[in-house]
């Protein structure tokens, strides 16, 4: 026996029409959310929409392995290139690391993103700036390009 769950749809108060000559009203057109974009002037929580959609979309493509690929990303998006921290995508013995993550200091906020094998789903959450006034703990590589 197989089972599975779905969410309920949500209920349009108004009766459906009646008779094949009723249009439909403006209300029941969907509606989608608008794409996220970078509020310059707004928070780190108000702009981890944005963040959290580049990391998925690099997540989605061959690249996703690519420390580099997250940073062009979101520079392309509009973050600042010189405020993002990235750890090494390779290990030390030269095999795939297991998860990368990256950062963006946004004011005393960090947003950090995390993807990888070992990590499931792509991560994209807001933590405050650590103590060094840093976002990642431990050694980062160079954002020299």
């Amino acid at each position: 026996m197989l089972a599975g769950c779905t969410q309920p749809r949500p209920v349009d108060p108004t009766p459906a029409p009646t008779g094949s000559s009723a249009a439909p009203s403006p209300s029941a057109t969907p509606t989608t959310d608008p794409e996220p974009v970078l509020v310059p002037d707004g928070t780190a929580d108000e702009n981890l929409p944005l963040f959290a959609a580049v990391t998925a979309d690099v997540w989605a493509t061959s690249d996703q392995g690519s420390g580099r690929a997250y940073v062009d990303a979101l520079a392309a998006a509009g973050f600042d290139k010189a405020t993002m921290e990235v750890t090494r995508d390779v290990s030390t013995v030269g095999n795939p690391a297991e998860s990368i993550q990256f950062s963006v200091r946004w004011g005393d906020q960090c947003l950090i993103g995390q993807v990888g094998p070992s990590t499931g789903d792509p991560v994209a959450v807001v933590v405050p700036v650590l103590a060094e006034g840093t976002c990642l703990v431990g050694d980062t590589r160079p954002i020299d390009w």
